[in-house]
């Protein structure tokens, strides 16, 4: 078992040196557009763009087309960023809420409708030989963007889910750098819910 680990490990490593350098361009390029959406620097969102883009093209030429398709949707909601920003726009700071059990319900009937739909069009329609594991990646995240606009709490925890289903997949895939980004993710999105978490609960107390 040690052995198998450490040929796993070595294998791994070596797959990794042989990142290309738009690889390495797309995971810097999603850690720093990250780190200034943290500390709420406008720079993040043309860096966000570009690190879209990459992803675009890494997931392209990746057969990952349903998450091709979704980098669309980030790549508008970016842009509408950076111009809200721009123009100093400013919303009432709308509170974070809980969804109950039927609410999750229906978020699961909505996952799973869509990525049965998406894997069927992937299979069909794209040469692509993870249509329904990238349908779902992709419905999952889908709906949780939706979730995380509105300030539902919970969305980190689709988040969570997500980003570990992406670690084993991208590593199929042979985007280890990409991988390891979204195995950094899986901590901020952890992190994402205790503190909106505690946020809640500091709401309710209110």
């Amino acid at each position: 078992m040690i052995l198998l680990e450490a040929g796993f490990w070595q294998q791994f490593l070596q797959q990794l040196h042989q990142t290309s350098w738009l690889e390495w361009l797309g995971f810097l390029s999603t850690i720093a557009c990250i780190y200034l959406a943290a500390k709420e620097n406008i720079l993040n969102w043309p860096i966000s763009i570009l690190s879209i883009i990459i992803s675009a093209i890494l997931y392209f030429d990746s057969h990952l087309f349903g998450d091709f398709a979704l980098q669309f949707y980030f790549l508008f909601t970016a842009f509408y960023g950076w111009w809200f920003w721009l123009n100093k726009k400013k919303e009432a700071t709308k509170p974070i809420v809980s969804i109950k059990a039927k609410h999750w319900l229906m978020i699961l009937v909505v996952i799973l409708t869509l990525s049965v739909v998406l894997g069927y069009l992937l299979d069909r329609y794209t040469p692509t030989n993870v249509p329904y594991e990238d349908g779902f990646c992709t419905a999952v995240s889908l709906v949780a963007q939706i979730m995380l606009t509105r300030k539902i709490l919970e969305n980190w925890i689709l988040w969570i889910i997500v980003d570990i289903c992406y670690v084993p997949l991208l590593i199929y895939k042979n985007l280890n750098l990409y991988a390891v980004l979204y195995a950094i993710l899986v901590i901020i999105a952890v992190k994402g819910y205790l503190d909106w978490r505690r946020t809640y609960r500091e709401q309710e107390l209110h």
